[in-house]
C-alpha cells in the first residue's frame, strides 16, 4: 500500500522508499527510513499535500512524494 492511499488517522509502518535519489535522499533525511511507525495527521483542503507524524515530528509531504513510499497499514 502507498502513503498517498492512506485516510486522516490512519497508522502504518514504512516499507520502502522509491523514487529518484533526490526524493529518495530527502524522505529518508526526514526520518523516515524503513521501520519508521507514522500517522496521517490531516490533508490540505485540496488533499495536497498531507501532514504525518512520525517519531513526534510534524511533517508535510506532496501526494506525489506520498506515492513513492510503501507502506504497511497497522491494525
Amino acid at each position: 500500500m502507498r502513503l498517498s492511499e492512506l485516510k486522516e488517522g490512519e497508522s502504518a509502518t514504512v516499507v520502502h522508499v522509491g523514487g529518484n535519489s533526490r526524493l529518495r535522499r530527502r524522505v529518508l533525511e526526514m526520518g523516515l527510513v524503513k521501520g519508521t511507525r507514522l500517522r496521517v495527521e490531516k490533508y490540505a483542503p485540496l488533499k495536497d499535500p498531507l501532514e504525518l507524524v512520525a517519531k513526534g515530528v510534524h511533517l508535510s509531504l506532496r501526494v506525489e512524494e506520498a506515492e513513492q513510499i510503501e507502506v504497511e497499514k497497522a491494525d
